[in-house]
């Protein structure tokens, strides 16, 4: 069945509509020719406190096996989808991981099948984190699995061409679409100040005036019409005001990252991203975990609380002084403590910790907050209302904030998605090439010393390789590969970025934080390779890495944020040559880092490459 039946009923006028209320007549808000505004404001009207409740809410959800509705708890998911959806009024969720196309869309339809049961048929809007590249972080980020992959926003910023990366959001939205998922949980904007901060391999770097405009394609990419549309999906930009100024790069999903700072006094510039995103009508905002330290704007010291939790943050900055009229959504989990596979993660709830639950919420929603991320809470809303701790009107506020976007885009209308397209869209050929392109291209070639007379790259007279890191298949490209580096004509040595691993929090394994450098074993065995052979080595740069052991003696060194072995081999070979150039300085040492301000970009004392730098094959 390429996609389900929509069932529609016929007023005495001929308006054609969806019977949404179940009770045979055609309401303004089923009356698919008034605007967005007043099908909201006439649905609010009509919906009891409990559907109020779980529009609040944006929990996450999990596909079951074939592409069917998950019937109990999941491995993160808490509920099963009907207890969800039906039982607690949740129609935004975050869904995790896909699996194939048509399985993907068969799930959105029975999703949407499920939602039209409840009172007023609100459709779900199911929404992602990013999912077009390589980093597999159920915090953060999913690989691309059936759709097409891309390098990471980092690694697209070294392109230095915001229309790349409008080009990259329409390929995405319309992969998007295919199968239902209308929210985006990005673009993320924050400046990429703080050299170890673990977050920045999704930012765009740090170049605050860049970065604003990339926002601004991205968000044009995805949303098409700043009303949105049938075909849109609506961004969220994230996370307000600026998630960069880690102290001491430590990230805010855990308890000792917690503190932002602003040594340099750049707030303002933080800013200056999601600014340019207001302009041009991103659909939502979501603030980060972080608690401001010993900051004050206008004179005003701002409360050392989580972002979510601060008034003078969400409604004083936010709200009155920027404008910003669309929904503001927490990120994921403020109010509840959570475990999965076997590890705890605390809320977060930084500043706040000692308050209650129901005081966390009401202290969110006095900020200005309109949804929770991560959270299924609904029985908080009640119990606020109950207690008088909130008012139905300002339940209200939120309540048609939330349904507005579903209107604009036409998810009332027709929520379900087509199973053939979709698994003629995803991963497209077309698709997938641009990609690869994109890729090879984001690459950023540091040094290329000659080898012999001229520089080593592109290889084009190597017949026996080295290589480490890259796929068999990709590698025989490069030439007959040998065992023994010793026997090589050029050895090829792919790396990870180093960071310290650490394991006791849920969560806390996907984030690479911690030291730049590589280890002294590793630095050493390079050497010795180096010493007999020609060496390339690849470098992830999914943080600023500390290269200078490698100058030394590497006679070739590039680096990428999200590449394929096939994207690679294309740069080394010389099929697509590197265009990129660094995002962010690569600094000297540990050292300098250390001394630099987390929030002012590129401040490191003598960095080994400066922002900007790429070579070019000749």
């Amino acid at each position: 069945m390429p996609r389900p039946q929509l069932k529609t009923l016929t007023a005495p006028d001929g308006t054609v509509f969806r019977d949404l209320d179940h009770d045979q007549r055609m309401a303004p808000f089923e009356d698919p020719r008034r605007n967005s505004a007043e099908r909201a404001d006439d649905l609010v009207r009509r919906m009891s406190v409990e559907e109020k409740a779980g529009l609040l809410f944006h929990d996450i959800i999990e596909i079951g096996p074939g592409g069917s509705l998950l019937e109990a708890a999941g491995e993160v998911a808490r509920s099963s989808t009907r207890e969800l959806v039906v039982d607690q009024l949740i129609n935004h969720v975050n869904v995790l991981a896909l699996p194939s196309a048509r399985e993907s869309a068969q799930w959105s339809n029975a999703l949407q099948e499920l939602a039209a049961t409840t009172p007023h048929s609100i459709p779900v809007t199911v929404s992602t984190d990013p999912r077009h590249s390589f980093a597999e972080n159920f915090g953060a980020a999913l690989a691309a699995g059936a759709m097409s992959a891309w390098p990471e926003p980092l690694g697209l910023a070294a392109l230095s061409d915001p229309e790349r990366v409008r080009e990259f959001a329409d390929i995405a939205r319309q992969e998007y679409v295919a199968v239902g998922i209308r929210s985006s949980l990005h673009p993320q904007i924050d400046l990429g100040t703080e050299p170890r901060w673990g977050r920045q391999f999704h930012t765009f770097g740090n170049d605050s005036s860049f970065v604003a405009e990339v926002a601004a394609a991205y968000i044009e990419g995805f949303q098409l019409d700043r009303d949105l549309g049938p075909t849109s999906v609506a961004t969220m930009a994230k996370h307000f005001p600026g998630g960069g100024p880690q102290l001491d790069g430590e990230d805010p999903h855990f308890s000792y990252g917690r503190e932002q700072v602003y040594p340099g006094d750049r707030f303002e510039e933080h800013l200056i991203p999601f600014r340019r995103a207001i302009e041009v009508g991103t659909s939502a905002l979501m603030p980060y975990y972080g608690m401001p330290i010993g900051l004050e704007l206008n004179g005003e010291k701002i409360e050392e609380v989580g972002f979510g939790f601060n008034r003078q943050i969400l409604t004083g900055l936010l709200r009155e002084q920027l404008g910003f009229q669309g929904v503001i959504c927490t990120d994921w989990s403020l109010l509840t403590d959570m475990a999965a596979f076997g590890k705890p993660l605390p809320a977060r709830a930084w500043g706040v910790e000692y308050l209650s639950e129901l005081e966390r919420f009401v202290k969110v929603i006095d900020a200005g907050a309109d949804q929770f991320g991560g959270e299924a809470r609904p029985e908080l809303v009640l119990q606020a209302l109950q207690q008088g701790l909130i008012s139905e009107q300002r339940l209200d506020e939120s309540v048609r904030r939330l349904l507005l976007v579903k209107f604009q885009l036409g998810l009332f209308d027709d929520p379900f998605v087509d199973e053939d397209a979709a698994e003629d869209i995803l991963g497209r050929d077309d698709f997938r090439a641009v990609g690869r392109r994109a890729q090879a291209e984001s690459m950023v070639l540091l040094r290329n010393e000659p080898a012999a007379t001229a520089p080593l790259l592109p290889l084009t007279g190597a017949s026996k390789v080295y290589v480490e890191g890259v796929a068999e298949q990709e590698a025989a490209r490069l030439g007959e590969v040998v065992a023994d580096p010793d026997a090589a004509d050029v050895a090829v040595v792919r790396l990870p970025a180093p960071f310290d691993p650490r394991d006791d929090l849920f969560l806390e394994s996907f984030f690479h934080q911690g030291s730049l450098d590589y280890r002294p074993g590793l630095v050493a065995r390079l050497r010795d390779i180096a010493r007999t052979t020609p060496l390339v080595i690849s470098a992830n740069l999914e943080r600023p890495a500390v290269l200078t052991p490698f100058t030394e003696f590497a006679t070739a060194i590039i680096t990428d944020v999200g590449a394929s072995s096939a994207a690679l081999v294309d740069v080394l070979i010389g099929a697509i040559p590197p265009q990129g150039t660094l995002p962010f300085e690569v600094p000297r040492s540990s050292e300098a880092v250390r001394r630099s301000q987390s929030d002012v970009p590129n401040d490191t004392e003598d960095p080994l490459f400066e922002h900007g730098a790429g070579l070019r094959y000749s």
